[in-house]
C-alpha cells in the first residue's frame, strides 16, 4: 500500500526538498502551501509527471487554529490514513525586543507553534489510523540564540518542547521527533548573510561546508522510515557547528 506524507510549506526551499525526497522513496505527497501558488503548481506537475496522481496540493493559512483545523479536515478527507506529517511551514522575522509589536510576536508564535499544534490535533485520527509519525522542523538556534530573533527562537523552543511532550502522549500509536537545521538556506532577501558571514560560518563548521536542503530531507526520511524505536528526539543537521560555540 502506498504511504502518504503531508509536508507543510512544501512548495519551496527545505520543504520542497523534503517532499521530493519522500516522493522518491515512494510516498504520495500532500503539499501544503500558503501563498506560493506558482511554485506549488510547478512542483506538483513535476512530481505527477514522474508518478501519476502522486501529489496533491492544499492551500491554507496556518496562523489561526481554525485554518489549521480546516486544512486537517480537507487533507484527512482525501487521505484518511496519514503515515507522516512534516511540520515545516515557518515564519522567520527579526523582532528586536525594543520595538517588537504584539502582532509581530503573535505572528512568530502562530506560524512556528500554534499552527503545528492545531494541525497535529486535527490530523490525529488519520495519523493513528496509519500508526504514523510526525517530524517537526526546528532550528539549532533554539540553543544558540540568533540575535534579534527572540520571538522566533521562543516559538521554535516551544515546538521542541511540544515534540517531546507529544512523544509521551501519543505513543505507542504515533512517533514524534524533530530535526534542527543549522546553516542551510538563509532567507533570499537578507543582505546580512554576505560572503564574509558565509565564510565565517563555514570556517566554524567541523565538516567544512554549509548544509544542503537534501541533508535535512534525508534526516526526515530516516526518522520516518528507519527509526521505529526513536521518538521524542531532535537531530541537529548543522555539520557540527553547534559544537564550536
Amino acid at each position: 500500500m502506498t504511504r502518504t506524507a503531508v509536508v507543510t510549506g512544501g512548495a519551496k526551499r527545505i520543504g520542497r526538498a523534503i517532499a521530493a525526497e519522500l516522493h522518491a522513496r515512494g510516498y504520495d505527497i500532500a503539499v501544503h502551501y500558503c501563498a506560493s501558488n506558482e511554485a506549488a503548481a510547478e512542483f506538483a506537475e513535476r512530481l505527477n509527471a514522474t508518478r501519476a496522481n502522486s501529489c496533491t496540493l492544499f492551500q491554507g493559512d496556518l496562523a489561526q487554529a481554525s485554518g489549521a483545523a480546516a486544512l486537517a479536515a480537507r487533507v484527512s478527507a482525501q487521505h484518511p490514513a496519514i503515515d507522516l506529517l512534516v511540520n515545516n511551514a515557518s515564519g522567520f522575522e527579526p523582532t528586536p525586543i525594543e520595538d517588537c509589536t504584539e502582532a509581530e510576536f503573535d505572528a512568530m508564535l502562530a506560524s512556528n507553534l500554534k499552527g503545528p499544534y492545531f494541525l497535529i490535533q486535527g490530523m490525529l485520527p488519520a495519523l493513528r489510523a496509519a500508526q504514523g509519525a510526525i517530524v517537526n522542523i526546528l532550528d539549532v538556534h533554539i540553543d544558540r540564540p540568533l540575535r534579534d530573533f527572540n520571538a522566533y527562537g521562543a516559538a521554535k523552543a516551544g515546538l521542541a518542547s511540544l515534540t517531546r511532550s507529544l512523544a509521551v502522549e501519543l505513543g505507542p500509536d504515533v512517533r514524534v521527533n524533530g530535526v534542527s537545521p543549522g546553516a542551510i538556506l538563509w532567507p533570499e532577501d537578507d543582505a546580512s548573510y554576505d560572503a564574509a558571514t558565509r565564510a565565517h560560518t563555514v570556517a566554524a563548521t567541523p565538516l567544512g561546508r554549509l548544509g544542503d536542503p537534501t541533508d535535512v530531507a534525508r534526516a526526515v526520511a530516516y526518522l520516518a522510515d528507519d527509526a521505529p524505536f526513536v521518538t521524542g528526539q531532535v537531530i541537529s543537521i548543522d555539520g557540527g557547528r553547534s559544537l564550536t560555540g
